[in-house]
C-alpha cells in the first residue's frame, strides 16, 4: 500500500507564505531509488522499451503512443487510445518532470515510476499484453534485447522487474528545466513580463499554490479533492463526479473524487485538461478551478494574468532522438 498525504494546509494560510519560500526552480536532474540507478545503457534501453509498439499485444501502441515526448509528454487526447482503437475514461497525464511525483497516475495507485510502467502493458484497454510473462517470453526471442538487457543487468536479465527499471530510469530524464519562471527566481528579473508577475503573485494570493506548491508545482504526493465545491452547471458540462478517483482503487467512500495534484509544468502545451480530458482551453481549465475549487469569480484581467503565468513554466525540453529497436529479421509477432 501507497501512503497518502492528504492536503490539511488551510488555503487562508497561504498568503502569509513568502515568495523566497513559495518560489523554486525545477532541479535538472532527478533522484533514482537506491535499487535503480540511473546508467546511460539502462536509460538506452528504456528509451528502446518505451517507444516498442511490440510490447503490446497488436504491435500498435508503445508507451510512446499516449506519452510523447516529442510533444508534451501526452497525447492531447481527452481520452488515451490504446490496442484495437480502444479509449479509457481518462486523459493521459504527462510523462515530462513525473520524475518528480511521489505516486503516479491520475488515482496515484502507482508508488513509482517502476511500479506505473508496469501497468499499461498489461491493461486490457492500453497495451492489451495478457500478462508480462508474455511480454518477458516475447522479449526473450529478440536477439537484440538479450543483448541490450545483458549489457545492463547481466547474463539472462530479462524480466518485468528489469524492463520497468530500464523505463524508469529513461523517464527520469525527461526533465525540462529554464523556463522563464526558472529564470526569474534565479535571479534573471527580465525573464518574466510584467503581467506574468502579476499573475504569479495571483495564483499565490487566491490560494492556487496551496496544492500546486513545489519545483514542479504538483504538490509532491499531495492528494486533493476535485472538485470541492458544486456547481449544477458545471456537474452538467463536465461529467468530473462521473469518476470517483482514489476511491475507484482504495473502494473507501472518504477517497471519492480525491485525485493526484497534477503539475503546472508545461500546462500550456497539455490540452485538454483534467483526468477527463473534459476542458479543451487552458482559460477555461483555469475559470474552472477559480470557480470549483476556491468558489471565485475571476475578472478578465485575472484570468488572463493567470494564463500569462502559467504559459512561462514551459521548460527547455532536452533533444530526442529515436531509438533503432532490435530487429526481428523474417518474422513477426502479429
Amino acid at each position: 500500500m501507497f501512503k497518502i498525504r492528504l492536503l490539511v494546509t488551510a488555503l487562508a494560510l497561504v498568503s502569509s507564505i513568502s515568495v523566497a519560500s513559495a518560489w523554486e526552480a525545477l532541479p535538472t536532474v532527478a533522484p533514482a531509488p537506491a535499487d535503480n540507478p540511473t546508467t546511460e545503457e539502462k536509460v538506452e534501453l528504456g528509451k528502446m522499451l518505451y517507444h516498442d509498439p511490440r510490447l503490446s499485444s497488436t504491435g500498435t501502441v508503445s508507451c510512446s503512443s499516449c506519452h510523447n515526448t516529442m510533444l508534451g509528454g501526452e497525447d492531447n487526447r481527452p481520452n488515451s487510445m490504446g490496442v484495437n482503437g480502444q479509449t479509457g475514461g481518462r486523459s493521459a497525464p504527462t510523462v515530462w518532470n513525473s520524475a518528480f511525483n511521489a505516486v503516479q497516475f491520475w488515482d496515484g495507485r502507482a508508488a513509482s515510476l517502476e511500479a506505473q510502467a508496469a501497468g499499461p502493458v498489461t491493461n486490457p484497454i492500453e497495451m492489451g499484453m495478457k500478462s508480462w510473462d508474455d511480454v518477458v517470453a516475447r522479449l526473450k526471442t529478440i536477439e537484440g534485447y538479450k543483448v541490450a538487457f545483458e549489457q545492463v543487468f547481466g547474463k539472462d536479465a530479462i524480466s518485468k522487474d528489469n524492463a520497468t527499471k530500464a523505463i524508469a530510469a529513461y523517464e527520469r530524464t525527461l526533465i525540462t528545466p529554464n523556463s522563464p519562471y526558472d529564470k526569474y527566481v534565479s535571479g534573471d528579473k527580465s525573464a518574466l513580463t510584467v503581467q506574468q508577475v502579476r499573475g504569479m503573485n495571483l495564483a499565490q494570493e487566491l490560494g492556487c499554490t496551496a496544492c500546486h506548491s513545489g519545483p514542479a508545482f504538483n504538490g509532491p504526493g499531495m492528494f486533493q479533492q476535485f472538485p470541492v465545491h458544486s456547481n449544477a452547471f458545471y456537474a452538467a458540462k463536465y461529467h468530473f463526479k462521473d469518476d470517483k478517483g482514489l476511491a475507484e482503487v482504495t473502494k473507501k467512500p472518504a477517497d471519492e473524487h480525491m485525485w493526484k495534484v497534477p503539475t503546472w509544468r508545461n500546462i500550456a502545451l497539455t490540452a485538454p485538461y483534467f483526468h477527463n480530458g473534459a476542458a479543451k482551453t487552458l482559460d477555461e481549465a483555469v475559470t474552472i478551478m477559480a470557480k470549483m475549487q476556491l468558489d471565485k469569480e475571476l475578472t478578465k484581467e485575472q484570468l488572463a494574468d493567470i494564463v500569462a503565468f502559467l504559459n512561462s513554466l514551459t521548460g527547455q525540453f532536452p533533444k530526442q532522438t529515436m531509438p533503432v529497436l532490435p530487429a526481428t529479421p523474417g518474422t513477426t509477432f502479429n
